[in-house]
């Protein structure tokens, strides 16, 4: 079975994501910061990556970076609530840095699942 990360700090986003992939047919792993997210993807590395970008501890765009000079191989995905700071849009830099996809919450549960499956297909 096809695993996948998800790092989010909101529970009820982590709970969302987790209960609509494990229906589509994916293992999930969770992790409720970006510190113990990395920690958790070096421990037993996945093969797709669903990150937000504001978070306490690490936040999604430090995450990507570190992805990509150490595993340049992961699937990325960034989504946030956050949008637009100033000048800065965090997806658009997320996309810069390496994501291959940027969902702007909140999106769809359809949306998101044609981004897994571009990335990751189903494995049983």
């Amino acid at each position: 079975m096809t695993r996948i990360l998800v790092i989010d700090d909101e529970d009820q986003m982590r709970g969302m994501l987790r209960q609509a992939l494990e229906r589509a047919g994916y293992e999930v792993e969770e992790a409720r910061n970006g510190r113990e997210g990395l920690w958790r993807y070096r421990q037993a590395p996945v093969p797709l990556i669903i990150t937000d970008i504001l978070m306490p501890e690490k936040e999604g765009l430090e995450i990507i970076r570190a992805l990509r000079r150490e595993y340049p191989d992961v699937k990325i995905i960034a989504i946030s609530g956050g949008g637009r700071t100033g000048n800065l849009n965090f997806l658009d830099i997320a996309a810069k840095l390496g994501a291959h996809r940027t969902l702007q919450k909140p999106f769809g549960l359809r949306e998101l699942l044609q981004a897994v499956r571009e990335l990751v297909p189903v494995q049983t």
